[in-house]
């Protein structure tokens, strides 16, 4: 039975912390659908009565200023109803692929008018979870994705239903994923109800390549026109109870703008000694400006050591700060 969910005096419905999947293998029996994986923002898309949108991202930080080219798009199919739509914030790039370094290119907090024309975004929605004033959390996942695909077609690429698929072999789907350089897939249970800010076994993702949410707790200088400037950051990893865990370092996927982001930021928040409480490995120490962990961001690696350290790591963007 659909619920009605509160707004604020505006009319504007108040945003869902998202619904997260669990990591594992991909399922093959009946009652389940496939979704792409796509390389973007995962973004909670509001609209008010008026058709005005506001951007929310996972960890609760607004971005509705760094993208002012998404404002207004479900205002006409919408019609004066308000919504609130789960997907991705996504950035194409001339091979129309997801492309996760020119994302992090538009995320500014003002971006030049010259950025949103080369590179504009999209949005790319998966769920449904309130039309109307209704709130549609507790329907199943099915009925949530007929609605979702009846507010369409659009008249604008900046607004994309993704596909799913039933009854398709997902190994199948994950080679045509690789062979189009996509992310991965997301297993979703067809029965299964909307969980905001839980992760939950109704849906499975499988990653083509492996991601981690990463505190921030050291820089290094880089080298030739890099010296005195940040070359490589040393990271940690919150383990239950809070503790620190040292998971290695990342010196490559950082565009200039972030670089400039990170200087600013690493330099009001330095501290004199390391921040975890194990001992630092005399190859992670050396030259290393130590930091509060209060930086999150996130990265993408390829494999883990037998000491536990992530291989072949790459920056994809700030998470936000953490509290």
């Amino acid at each position: 039975m659909a619920k009605r969910i509160d707004v604020d005096v505006h009319g504007m419905p108040y945003p869902n912390p998202p619904m997260l999947a669990v990591e594992g293998e991909l399922p093959t029996g009946p009652g389940w659908s496939m979704e792409w994986k796509w390389d973007g923002f995962r973004c909670c898309l509001r609209v008010g009565p008026n058709g005005i949108t506001k951007l929310t991202s996972r960890n609760g930080n607004d971005l509705t200023r760094s993208f002012p080219d998404l404002d207004g798009i479900f205002a006409d199919t919408l019609g004066g109803r308000v919504g609130v739509l789960d997907g991705e914030i996504v950035v194409l790039n001339e091979t129309g692929r997801p492309d996760f370094g020119l994302l992090q290119l538009r995320h500014q907090l003002r971006p030049r008018r010259e950025l949103l024309q080369r590179h504009p975004a999209a949005f790319y929605a998966f769920d449904l979870l309130m039309l109307g004033r209704e709130m549609l959390l507790h329907e199943p996942y099915e009925r949530r994705r007929e609605l979702l695909v009846g507010l369409g077609p659009f008249a604008t690429a900046r607004t994309v239903i993704t596909p799913a698929y039933r009854d398709v072999d997902p190994q199948r789907l994950l080679e045509v994923a690789r062979e189009h350089h996509l992310e991965g897939l997301v297993a979703k249970r067809v029965t299964s109800h909307y969980l905001p800010g839980r992760r939950s076994r109704d849906w499975i993702k499988r990653p083509l390549i492996n991601t981690l949410d990463v505190v921030v707790c050291g820089w290094r200088p880089g080298r030739g026109s890099r010296a005195h400037m940040v070359g490589s950051l040393v990271l940690g990893a919150r383990e239950k109870g809070g503790r620190l865990r040292l998971v290695g370092d990342v010196g490559s996927g950082f565009t200039r703008h972030t670089l400039d982001d990170l200087e600013r930021l690493l330099s009001r928040i330095g501290r004199p000694d390391s921040p975890f409480t194990e001992h630092v490995p005399a190859e992670y120490a050396r030259e290393t400006r130590w930091v509060e962990p209060l930086i999150v961001g996130e990265v993408a690696f390829r494999s883990w050591t037998r000491e536990g350290r992530m291989r072949h790591v790459s920056w994809r963007g700030f998470r936000g700060v953490a509290q």
